[in-house]
């Protein structure tokens, strides 16, 4: 994937990286009239820190160890076996800034033994790393990669969370109960901003998911899909960015003995308005065609609409995002198409000194309108969330109390019919410290 990746920004830098803008439009063309790359064509996630934890240039580390009890860790209908279990995530993160670069690497292991069901025992990965690199003033490069490998869909690193505002589904739109999964997303983007309110960009993104154990996950299918994207962006004024998306992407999953592909293309018009340099709001939408062919199926497609908002707003000490969508996806475990709704929101509240409190849930309603159904997984619904309260233990340490749950209906996929509800209560120790880079 990593050379896939390095090959689509090798063929992206072919735009003139550095042309510079015509003496008309673009005089006076420098840092203070940088235009911003509004959320439904920025694939960064809205930030999540607040107060002094708005820090670059630093080298991070840390040690979280969790206690949590789980109250049907096997995923059984009847007789549900509860466990507690215990987990030690190390975790290291580099935030550099120059002028022309910056670079923002986490790595956080995980290793959990389960108190009885040591069948349960696993390892976690968590690899997200985003690096930007600016080619000349005017032409900017960002490369992206998320890795993530697990078996517990609860499974959170309280020193980490991210939700983006771009308009795509997530890579899986539902949540296997149980189960070792490896999950991958990297993407790479190039934006030039041609004029003092003109921006054209374009981007790259593949992405996989795989579960290593199928007899785990009964009723959900590998999957992999690859797109781009090209773009327009224009401003309006110093708060007001409109604009044009087209975005292709081909997905295939893989049930038994078969293959399900469904190609959609979609143009989009979109409007975001900056109510502050720390507060956005997007809007964005368009006709979206998508196509479906499955092993020993004739293939077929139509059109639908496709519609997104998203908002972000980070303050001193409360920080809020949230987006909802409505698109045309295959992929992420099931096979088929659906029409689904997907709304996703997060909070936290430093409201004192040493104590913040977060909120994290999610909706998924997948509405399955493959034309046949023979190799189609039926629709179904996803309810998540979770809330933490934190305190702070002086500058190094602090301790972290959750609640978490999972209500999920699909009742052709059997990993998840026979245990619908999940529920997770933890309390988590933290240490961690940092040390400033050079700039």
């Amino acid at each position: 994937m990593f050379t896939k990746v390095c090959l689509s920004l090798s063929l992206l830098v072919s735009i003139p990286a550095w042309s510079q803008v015509s003496t008309s439009e673009g005089v006076g063309l420098g840092i203070t009239d940088e235009m911003q790359t509004p959320a439904p064509v920025n694939g960064d996630a809205y930030p999540t820190a607040v107060g002094a934890d708005v820090r670059s240039n630093y080298l991070r580390a840390g040690l979280v160890v969790t206690t949590e009890h789980t109250d049907n860790v096997l995923g059984y209908a009847t007789n549900p076996v509860s466990d507690v279990d215990y987990t030690i995530n190390p975790t290291i993160e580099i935030d550099k800034t120059t002028p022309r670069q910056q670079l923002m690497l986490n790595y956080s292991p995980g290793f959990t033994v389960y108190q009885h069901t040591s069948s349960r025992n696993q390892t976690d990965q968590y690899v997200n790393l985003n690096y930007l690199y600016r080619l000349s003033p005017h032409v900017t490069a960002v490369f992206r990669d998320n890795l993530r490998q697990t078996s517990s869909v609860l499974y959170a690193n309280p020193l980490a969370g991210e939700e983006s505002g771009a308009p795509q589904p997530p890579l899986s739109p539902i949540i296997g109960p149980v189960g070792d999964q490896l999950s991958n997303i990297a993407s790479t983007e190039l934006t030039y901003q041609f004029r003092r309110n003109g921006m054209i960009g374009a981007s790259g993104s593949f992405a996989n998911l795989h579960f290593l154990n199928a007899t785990e996950v009964p009723g959900l299918f590998d999957s992999n899909s690859a797109g781009g994207q090209a773009f327009y962006n224009h401003r309006l004024s110093r708060h007001h960015y409109i604009g044009v998306t087209y975005q292709y992407a081909k997905t295939l999953a893989y049930p038994l003995h078969a293959v399900s592909a469904i190609q959609t293309n979609t143009v989009s018009l979109f409007y975001t308005i900056y109510l502050k340099p720390t507060f956005s709001v997007s809007f964005s939408g368009g006709p979206q065609h998508y196509d479906i062919s499955q092993s020993s199926l004739p293939a077929q497609g139509t059109w639908s609409p496709t519609f997104t908002t998203s908002m972000g707003w980070q303050g001193r000490h409360t920080n809020v995002s949230g987006i909802y969508t409505r698109v045309v996806f295959g992929g992420g475990g099931l096979v088929g198409v659906f029409k689904s709704d997907i709304a996703t929101g997060t909070g936290r509240w430093q409201f004192a000194r040493t104590w913040s409190t977060g909120l994290a849930a999610s909706y998924a309603n997948n509405k399955d309108v493959t034309p046949s159904s023979f190799l189609s997984t039926e629709g179904g619904s996803s309810i998540y969330g979770t809330v933490t309260v934190t305190h702070q233990l002086g500058q190094r340490f602090q301790i972290d109390f959750g609640y978490g749950r999972l209500h999920e209906e699909y009742s052709s996929i059997p990993v998840i019919a026979n245990a619908p509800n999940t529920n997770r209560e933890f309390v988590s120790i933290s240490y961690h410290f940092s040390r400033p880079l050079g700039g």
